[in-house]
């Protein structure tokens, strides 16, 4: 069993292939947090130290104990009015306005399987995958419950955390903080590393060392935002991509998140995620029951390597669901920046001519299809096909371009509307706004209110007789502004699990259809929209230099195949740089491969270039999607960034690089390659030259001298059986 329980000395045992978690209900019924890193045997209590700590202070319970605190005490789950001064994952306010719980261990019961989540996305696995540990902490005072939910898939190196708050009282309380997983360390010394940026900038690396007080990083925009990714690891100072201890924590939700990393007065490093206390109270009424998202856990010490490719299989075989995820997906062109809001049904039809000449699979027909939409100013929450524009109805421009041989995807944004709008002026109380206060607008337009059931069900039903007008196969789904208006304090929440509620409702009635998840490129890009889209448009920003940072950010966290990445027309429409389509195609393929571009501007040779794109991208994709994935430059330090992708059974290889400084005669550069086998010879496919796999991995391998800047180079490397 990966989870065991010691009836004598209360500690629970949670154990994957190479991890070990443990936690003790201790004499005092508090749940005390033990131990989490490198799987090991035996009890780790002896690790706790009591000593007469001075100003923390003692709980009633511990009688004239002065050694016995919450404030020197790692804990499981710390709550607010316990003594522990740190920061806390739990706030209670209560009828009579004090803010305090007290939850001591009750029960516990161990499942086979994982626990699902009411409302709200969530890793799966079946009933042989998985075990969980639901332990039920209350406040014997108010009557609180705290149902502490672990989910453990042993092979996958995976803990998973929620949290579950029921009012078994019979007043009502109010929920201020309500984080979902707590790690505590009794020593060590640690660096946080986390994946701030902005719009068309997401995800930039920066690690920096715990150091004592509190660092606090999350989002308030009501989605996870481009500002901050709801993913951090924690890392000893040694730790780098293929060694060292570190400590993975992504929650898996779309919306306001907080994550707190504090040393504390002893040493002692504390990190935990989940909801933010901002723009948040929930009121629970008694009987009532309240959710929290869930935490994704990984330990390695192996390094960065190894946890990144455990979130990877994670998010793979555990979040993403649907036909598309482990399958070849459509290479496509979407008509923005191609067309942006000019085009018609003829310029539709004509892109599809030029994909299928191309040997693209689908067209996207983007933005300004609908209502009166020439621009970003009207029409949002009218879903309805403007005919005249398209020179006739929907369903016989998707059979003509499906007549040229090629697939039919289109844009929506079912979350948003304009004041000029017909949608607006029939119910402006549909949009979430502040009573009394003039609306904060972005982008010319308002949220639609999520939260409410009879708002969903209006747009769910103008979407569905959109999609049931033809054969669309693909839907990129947009998300356009940050919620700025907050009218109540359990209005950020509600709209999130307003918005997933859609989402479950639209994959169940659409399986056959491709969603790719949008919000300004990366403002919503996290495990909540995968569990609905498996792959998410990464950023706006299409420029390949750029790409290459916002890439190499994301795929700590996230797999290859759930990142949209597309070559797209130069000068780049985001920066003006020029870059070769061979260097743009080379960094589109580590991703969904397709196209911003308009192919009647190409010439002759772009578009050859582009049909060996395609032949090439189709030959690896599988191993592209599937393969482990492996960092080998850092680009926000090195003179070029590179990566790779190695097939389970290290038979194949795929590196990419890409050169990002251009100087007079260079020094010769060097390309270290990792996750071959060692002892192992592999055939360069294109040199005919063949290396052993351990001299790649020491050694590494010579890059070409460049001629010329922004160069890039795929190296198919293939194991050699004779």
């Amino acid at each position: 069993m990966s989870i065991t329980f010691n009836e004598s000395t209360r500690i629970f045992t949670l154990n994957t292939a190479h991890s070990t978690y443990q936690m003790q209900a201790d004499i005092h019924d508090y749940l005390l947090h033990l131990y989490y890193g490198a799987r090991t045997a035996g009890e780790m209590d002896y690790l706790l130290s009591y000593a007469d700590r001075g100003f923390s202070g003692n709980p009633h319970s511990a009688e004239m104990d002065r050694t016995y605190s919450l404030d020197a005490l790692p804990q499981e789950y710390p709550s607010l009015g316990t003594g522990d001064f740190r920061n806390f994952a739990l706030n209670i306010e209560n009828a009579d306005g004090s803010q305090c719980c007290d939850p001591v261990y009750v029960s516990h019961k161990i499942t086979k399987g994982k626990y699902n989540l009411s409302g709200l996305p969530a890793v799966r696995a079946r009933e042989n995958e998985a075990e969980t540990l639901e332990i039920l902490l209350a406040d014997p005072n108010t009557n609180m419950e705290i149902h502490l939910l672990y989910g453990v898939l042993e092979k996958e190196d995976i803990i998973t955390r929620s949290v579950i708050i029921k009012n078994a009282g019979e007043a009502s309380v109010t929920i201020r903080k309500a984080q979902s997983a707590c790690l505590d360390f009794l020593h060590g010394d640690y660096d946080l590393i986390k994946f701030y940026g902005r719009h068309a900038m997401e995800r930039n690396m920066e690690r920096v060392p715990v150091s004592h007080g509190s660092i606090r990083l999350g989002s308030r925009r009501g989605t996870s935002s481009h500002q901050y990714n709801p993913g951090v690891i924690l890392a000893q100072k040694n730790a780098n991509e293929d060694s060292g201890s570190c400590y993975g924590m992504l929650l898996v939700y779309s919306g306001n998140f907080l994550c707190e990393a504090e040393k504390d007065q002893y040493n002692q490093t504390r990190l935990q995620m989940g909801l933010t206390d901002e723009l948040f109270a929930y009121p629970l009424a008694p009987g009532a029951e309240f959710t929290a998202p869930e935490v994704i856990l990984s330990y390695s010490n192996k390094g960065f390597s190894r946890l990144s490719q455990q979130y990877h299989h994670c998010i793979m075989n555990h979040i993403c669901q649907g036909k598309y995820v482990h399958e070849n997906r459509p290479i496509l062109i979407n008509s923005w920046e191609a067309a942006y809001f000019d085009f018609t049904g003829d310029t539709i039809v004509e892109l599809a001519k030029q994909a299928k000449e191309l040997g693209i699979d689908m067209v996207v027909m983007d933005d300004g299809w609908f209502g009166k939409r020439n621009d970003d100013n009207s029409s949002l929450g009218d879903w309805c096909v403007n005919e005249g524009k398209l020179g006739g109805t929907l369903s016989q421009l998707i059979e003509r371009v499906n007549a040229e041989g090629v697939k039919f995807g289109i844009w929506i944004e079912p979350e948003m509307v304009n004041e000029d709008s017909e949608l607006y002026r029939k119910h402006p109380d549909w949009a979430i706004t502040i009573p009394g206060r003039n609306p904060i607008r972005s982008r010319n337009q308002l949220l639609l209110d999520f939260s409410r059931k009879e708002v969903r069900n209006h747009i769910f039903e103008q979407i569905c007789a959109v999609l049931d007008q033809g054969n669309i196969e693909y839907v990129k789904w947009d998300m356009n502004r940050s919620m700025a208006d907050v009218y109540a304090s359990n209005v950020t929440y509600d709209y999130v699990v307003g918005v997933y509620d859609f989402l479950e409702k639209l994959t169940s009635k659409y399986p056959n259809i491709l969603i790719e998840g949008c919000s300004g490129g990366g403002g919503r890009f996290d495990a909540g929209m995968l569990y609905y889209t498996p792959q998410i448009w990464c950023s706006d920003n299409t420029d390949a230099i750029n790409r290459t940072r916002i890439q190499y950010g994301t795929s700590f966290f996230y797999p290859v195949a759930a990142m949209g990445s597309h070559v797209s027309a130069v000068p780049n429409h985001q920066t003006g740089r020029v870059t070769s389509l061979h260097t743009r195609g080379v960094v589109a393929m580590s991703g969904t491969f397709g196209y911003e571009l308009n192919p009647a501007l190409l010439s002759v040779e772009e578009k050859a270039e582009i049909r060996m794109q395609l032949a090439k991208y189709r030959e690896h994709q599988e191993l592209i999607r599937e393969g482990n994935y492996y960092r080998l430059s850092d680009p926000f330090q090195d003179d070029f960034a590179a990566w790779m992708v190695v097939s389970e059974d290290q038979n194949q290889a795929l590196v990419s690089v890409v050169r990002l400084t251009a100087e007079a005669n260079p020094v010769a550069a060097y390309v270290t390659l990792r996750g071959l086998a060692e002892d192992a010879f592999y055939l360069e496919k294109t040199t005919g030259k063949v290396y052993a796999g351990a001299a790649l991995m020491e050694a590494g391998m010579l890059l070409p001298a460049p001629k010329g800047e922004y160069e890039a180079y795929q190296i198919m490397l293939q194991r050699v059986t004779e």
